[in-house]
């Protein structure tokens, strides 16, 4: 490929706004153009990036047996009704009706199609195990598209589903595709990618991971155990706290605190730690409005997740009136008195002497103790872990918070697809039974993001050679001198027919601006073609990362920059 015929637009300022370095390369470097929020186009450079990857993804799919299939962009809501997620996905799912006013959707996962596409085909036991899987492109209404390709509405995706006729079976395999997600990351250049427990969310099921790149522009929290191989996400991670009541609980008294509502200006105002108070956090069921007062310890916040899952709905913050009976501000579980779901945090158990809402506008209560105080209070988990809490999995007060972006996640789904969609197939004894399911997703433009953002400079990204999108990158310089170009020229073919993947930059320009598109190209190694380096009888080679630069003789310029791409691989 010759750099002057190249599509896109290279540009040589950061622009405005992108606010994650791998948006901003790609936007620079011309891999991408934004259409609309969350949407993109891709260029050439990009388009190679995915395709690699996409290969390296099917490779590894196909050793543990996947099949590759194709389900629809586009699918009836009848599928999304029979699995009962049409109406409990929220507007994320892209709902339509085509010109015969029949309701469709659009494909944002195909859980729904995989089952559709089997439960004829696997009526006996004798066809299982088997998993399927696809590449296609898939579309997700996000609220707050962000970060370029790391959150998009429109997207490339590897979804794979297994189907299995025991727990047992479905767990050995889940096991070899965590191995082989393992292997993608690191063919793809991303070995420092690990394996966090997570919450199955919309998916269903019972036990997931995510495979999560650490970086501090990521969106999830990931908690780490320094001492024990523990890692979690931080919806999916147990907090424990381990309370020691004060040898003494005081009288439970109404205090007068004058226009103060925060934990904290109550803390202030009787002088108190904030993990000697009682706070209140209220939310309101989606389906119906209805009221959920939640008390948690005032220096731990609430992990909506665990409190979604513990509901089994959605919720929002809650909207105090006049009518509902909370007084905003000064809610507290002592004489709380309405129709309310009131729930208690773990971070609670086992305390004494605490502050609390009065119930009673400006008053709070000290001395609170929720054992003595509080009649039957059964205590859940609903704190977010926090940094130095206690380890889940060794016991240890040794966890940290990092931040991490998801570049794939796998599920055990268990039969929430085959029983609704009545999927079944005859046992060994003649019973009809429900097969059970894995699910297995990657986004390939969102790898590509993270590849870029784990590995690049200030000048641009440094593609690992698996995925660059090319191999080579030939600089003439001084393209107007006859001898450099009928070198390069040469040099440019002898490459290309030993099966090298080159971009050749013969423009008449500066070496300047050749090597800062070349920066922004990223590709692994450089050659370089000068008046200066012929008259030495050398070709100059160097690799994009810095990590070598060598003069090589003109006569075996091509054998040594293959030898060098080998050694790469």
């Amino acid at each position: 490929m010759k750099f002057e015929k190249l599509v896109g637009e290279h540009f040589r300022e950061k622009p405005s706004d992108c606010v994650v370095d791998s948006h901003a390369l790609m936007v620079r470097g011309g891999y991408i153009k934004y259409v609309a929020n969350g949407i993109f186009s891709s260029y050439m450079p990009l388009r190679r990036i995915t395709k690699k990857i996409e290969q390296i993804i099917r490779e590894e799919m196909d050793v543990i047996d996947g099949q590759e299939v194709q389900f629809p962009v586009v699918m009836p809501a009848s599928l999304w009704e029979e699995s009962g997620r049409y109406e409990s996905i929220g507007k994320e799912l892209m709902r339509f009706k085509d010109r015969n006013n029949s309701p469709l959707v659009l494909g944002m996962t195909h859980e729904e199609a995989a089952v559709q596409l089997v439960r004829e085909y696997a009526h006996s036991y004798n066809n299982y195990p088997f998993m399927i899987y696809q590449i296609q492109t898939k579309f997700r209404d996000e609220a707050r598209p962000r970060a370029g390709l790391i959150r998009v509405r429109e997207f490339t995706m590897k979804d794979a589903y297994s189907f299995h006729t025991s727990q047992e079976d479905l767990e050995q395999y889940y096991d070899k595709c965590h191995k082989a997600y393992e292997r993608i990351y690191e063919r793809a250049g991303l070995p420092e990618v690990i394996s966090v427990a997570s919450d199955s969310g919309m998916m269903g099921g019972s036990i997931s991971h995510e495979f999560m790149l650490l970086t501090p522009i990521g969106e999830d929290s990931i908690v780490i155990c320094n001492e024990c191989d523990y890692r979690a996400n931080m919806e999916a991670s147990e907090c424990i706290v381990n309370n020691k009541k004060d040898e003494v609980s005081e009288e439970l008294k109404l205090v007068h605190t004058p226009d103060i509502h925060t934990i904290e200006d109550v803390c202030k105002f009787l002088n108190t730690d904030e993990s000697k108070s009682c706070k209140a956090v209220v939310y309101q069921r989606n389906h119906d409005d209805s009221y959920v007062v939640l008390f948690i310890r005032g220096d731990y916040e609430v992990n909506e997740t665990k409190l979604t899952n513990y509901l089994g709905c959605d919720i929002h913050p809650a909207v105090i009136t006049e009518e509902c009976g909370l007084n905003a501000g000064y809610i507290g579980p002592y004489n709380l008195k309405g129709d309310f779901t009131v729930l208690f945090d773990r971070s609670l158990e086992n305390t004494n002497n605490l502050s609390c809402g009065g119930n009673v506008e400006e008053y709070h209560y000290t001395g609170l103790d929720i054992a003595r105080d509080i009649e039957n209070v059964e205590f859940n988990d609903f704190a977010k872990i926090k940094e130095g809490g206690i380890c889940p999995c060794c016991g240890k007060p040794a966890i940290t918070i990092s931040r991490g972006i998801e570049v794939g996640n796998i599920f055990q789904l268990g039969t929430k697809y085959t029983k609704s969609m009545n999927m079944t197939y005859t046992d060994s004894n003649g019973e009809a039974q429900h097969p059970i399911m894995g699910c297995y997703g990657i986004g390939v433009g969102r790898l590509a993001a993270a590849i870029c953002e784990a590995h690049h400079d200030e000048y641009g990204p440094i593609w690992p050679m698996s995925v660059a999108p090319w191999q080579v990158h030939l600089c003439a310089v001084r393209a107007d001198n006859a001898e450099v170009k009928a070198y390069a020229d040469k040099l440019y073919e002898d490459l290309k027919a030993k099966g090298a993947e080159v971009m050749y930059d013969d423009r008449v320009v500066s070496a300047g601006v050749m090597f800062s598109d070349a920066d922004l190209l990223g590709i692994p190694l450089r050659v370089i073609v000068s008046p200066r380096n012929m008259k030495q009888n050398i070709v100059e080679i160097s690799s994009r990362d810095k990590s070598f630069s060598d003069s090589i003789p003109m006569d075996s310029a091509c054998d040594k920059i293959i030898e060098t791409i080998n050694s790469f691989k």
